[in-house]
């Protein structure tokens, strides 16, 4: 796989693992990310919400075919940066979030956070979305939404430059924990409607 700045890897995999080829890189929460996955799914089936996971945008460029059965990708590339994970439709407005996952009991590294992506949160917020970061600390087994506009805050005054990471206890206190469910593992659904709808936000 090939980055827009020139890097290159080359994996290999049949046809049939493909989406796990795209998945390897920067996706550190595919956990967090298939629970999200179904629980879309159960509010589509549901008729709750139509959400979906955003296509990573790849071009591949070399394929070979060693055997008729299956294809090796030997040579591909990000076309551009990604925005975020997920977008949809709830009740009429959009909704657009980030899905971040970290072994961290105190705080979600910055690192994992990319400028382009808090740019495109950005304007979504400014436009009218309802836009967010699901945020999971694996350690403690805890799940919050974190709406964009304190993130925001914190990006652009008290962590800016200062800090490598967001804190724990900053989650904590301006996100909300998402409740988990049996059909709906990552309930987020919940915490909008409480949120941004109820709320007026």
């Amino acid at each position: 796989m090939n980055y827009p700045n020139g890097k290159k890897a080359t994996p290999k995999a049949t046809i049939n693992q493909s989406k796990n080829i795209l998945n390897t890189y920067g996706n550190r929460g595919m956990t967090l990310e298939n629970e999200i996955v179904e629980t879309n799914k159960f509010y589509l089936d549901t008729n709750i919400a139509v959400i979906h996971k955003k296509p990573t945008p790849v071009q591949v460029v070399q394929v070979d075919y060693p055997k008729r059965s299956a294809a090796v990708i030997k040579e591909a590339y990000y076309r551009r940066p990604s925005t975020t994970d997920f977008n949809g439709l709830y009740k009429g407005r959009y909704i657009d979030f980030e899905a971040k996952e970290t072994n961290n009991k105190t705080s979600l590294p910055f690192s994992n956070i990319h400028d382009h992506q808090v740019e495109h949160m950005r304007n979504v917020d400014q436009h009218g979305g309802i836009c967010f970061f699901i945020i999971r600390f694996k350690p403690l087994n805890e799940t919050y939404l974190l709406p964009i506009r304190p993130f925001i805050r914190a990006w652009d005054t008290e962590f800016d430059g200062k800090r490598k990471s967001l804190p724990y206890t900053f989650i904590k206190e301006k996100g909300f924990e998402i409740p988990f469910r049996l059909q709906a593992k990552v309930d987020y659904i919940k915490v909008i409607e409480k949120v941004y709808i109820n709320g007026g936000d």
